[in-house]
């Protein structure tokens, strides 16, 4: 059996000049098609009608023959019937003629070859490539725009819809005239959506070319109340930056999954980061993420040889495996040491829903505070606040205390809850809702202090442990109150006397060095630097 591919191929496109030997994914637009009609094994010969020289000399290289299309049948009101019939050889006795056009690059050879077949095993005249995308749609009747369905579904209950692909168009050769291609024996074939791409717009072009380039992504995040839980939170939000579902990888030993809370991102325990590494040898990552703190040499050097073509990007690292990291980001330290680390606030990454919350107005009397230590608070100053507050002298005041997913004795401290002005809340939703409506806050040097910052709100702050001290945004000169590490209960409680008793222009001071700092647009300059790399 003869089957002969023809791919129309015409240098003049007017909507993306050069189309069709655009370079998509490393080749350019053409050779997709002539490459699956090669690699068909049902195809026999292929070639390619073209008026471009470029589009001949591709064509060449690979190996198709070439047909010059006259200009004649190179405008745009030129049907492609008329296109395809001239390009067939008439010195063979051809059984089908395919055509494959070039701007339909995602299509496989294995779906094409199983649409062949289907044309022979049911001795048909066309087989057209289409999807089935059933709509609610209208038509227009008489002038009137009128409904193309009969009752109202939802989209899965619709009767079938079949749109025509640019994927292929499978003709018997005796039905192939300048007229037409269409026999009396008709039918589609399904392709799958992702291999109907037809690039008819600049929007198909980036389309196009991130599906012939899959961006496959995995990041390795662990929290717990010692290591605290902000890294599961960056996680979770660098997860919905990229365009494809990322597997998040944790140490089952390390991490508890309850601490991810209520998601539908890919969760994927490991037993060590020997099973890690092996998982990552299977997966071959194109990009791999590390928020779990400083990293050793030695795990990064494996880590890469497991995955030797993958661009590794890692979290708050100032390990002697960051210098092995193609990128480093430490938001929450000041010093840059190599060009591969990005240091500063610049680089923090906010909660989405921070981003639509304007500062708080400075009130001139103090009348809401709020207590927040993040997810874990390992140094219990939540339990020593809530011990201060129940004093009388601070009943005028209202106090909303947040826990965190990796607090230790939630039980006990929601007792609170009897004291009247009190409100202790668990693992809560809308953080910057509650924020919003507060004066003043007392919290640690990690994550709060980013997002009191955005609400400008005046806040004391504290180091949960060593490695907080040397964060250095949480600082007097950007608009803080810090403390320092463990500072007595005395100090503590001095400190909250000064701000409950503050004026309303000293807090607008604070608010001001506060507001200071651009960190809403973080997330966009990392994805920046990452999609560069």
């Amino acid at each position: 059996m003869k089957i002969l591919a023809v791919i129309p191929a015409r240098a003049g496109s007017k909507g993306i000049p050069n189309k069709n030997i655009r370079i998509i994914g490393g080749h350019p637009l053409v050779y997709y098609a002539i490459r699956n009609a090669q690699r068909s094994k049902y195809i026999t010969d292929v070639v390619v009608t073209t008026d471009s020289p470029e589009v001949r000399i591709i064509a060449e290289q690979m190996g198709a023959a070439v047909k010059r299309r006259d200009a004649a049948l190179c405008g745009d009101a030129v049907t492609l019937d008329a296109v395809i019939a001239d390009a067939v050889p008439r010195d063979a006795d051809w059984d089908y003629v395919v055509t494959m056009q070039p701007t339909s690059p995602t299509l496989r050879t294995e779906t094409l070859d199983a649409a062949i077949e289907y044309a022979i095993a049911q001795d048909l005249d066309t087989v057209i490539s289409a999807i089935n995308k059933p709509h609610l749609s209208w038509g227009e009747r008489d002038g009137k725009k009128v409904p193309n369905y009969a009752e109202r579904l939802n989209r899965q209950y619709l009767p079938p819809c079949w749109l025509e692909t640019g994927a292929f168009v499978i003709s018997r050769a005796s039905v192939v005239t300048p007229q037409t291609r269409i026999g009396e024996k008709v039918d589609v074939y399904e392709i799958p959506e992702n291999e109907a791409q037809d690039v008819d717009s600049f929007e198909d072009l980036r389309s196009v070319a991130a599906a012939l380039s899959p961006q496959s992504v995995a990041i390795y995040v662990n929290g717990s109340n010692s290591r605290g839980m902000g890294h599961v939170y960056r996680a979770l939000e660098l997860a919905d930056e990229f365009f494809v579902k990322p597997d998040i990888y944790y140490d089952l030993n390390q991490t508890d999954p309850r601490v991810f809370g209520r998601t539908t991102h890919t969760l994927l325990p490991v037993d060590g980061v020997g099973e890690l590494f092996a998982r990552c040898r299977e997966k071959q990552y194109t990009v791999f993420i590390n928020d779990i703190l400083s990293t050793s040499a030695d795990y990064m050097t494996v880590l890469r040889a497991a995955l030797p073509h993958a661009k590794i990007v890692n979290f708050e690292d100032d390990g002697e495996g960051a210098l092995k990291a193609d990128l480093v980001f430490n938001a929450l330290f000041q010093e840059q040491p190599s060009p591969r680390v990005r240091a500063g606030e610049q680089y923090y990454i906010c909660g989405k829903t921070f981003l639509l919350y304007e500062p708080i107005p400075i009130r001139e009397r103090v009348e809401r505070v709020l207590i927040s230590f993040g997810g874990a608070d390992p140094k219990n100053y939540t339990d020593r606040l809530l011990n201060i507050i129940t004093k009388n002298e601070y009943a005028a005041y209202e106090f909303i205390v947040v826990l965190g997913r990796a607090k230790q004795n939630v039980d006990a401290l929601m007792a609170y809850n009897d004291y009247p002005n009190i409100r202790v809340l668990y693992d809560v939703s809308n953080m910057p809702e509650l924020m919003s409506h507060c004066d003043v806050a007392v919290t640690s040097r990690g994550r709060t202090g980013y997002e009191v910052a955005m609400l400008g709100i005046p806040t004391i702050a504290m180091s949960q442990n060593k490695r907080e001290e040397k964060h250095g945004f949480v600082s007097g000169e950007n608009g803080f109150s810090y403390l320092g590490l463990d500072p007595t209960d005395e100090v503590i409680e001095a400190t909250l006397r000064m701000y409950l008793k503050m004026s309303g222009e000293s807090r607008r001071r604070f608010q001001t060095m506060l507001l200071s700092h651009d960190l809403k647009n973080g997330r966009k300059r990392v994805m920046d630097l990452i999609n560069e790399l």
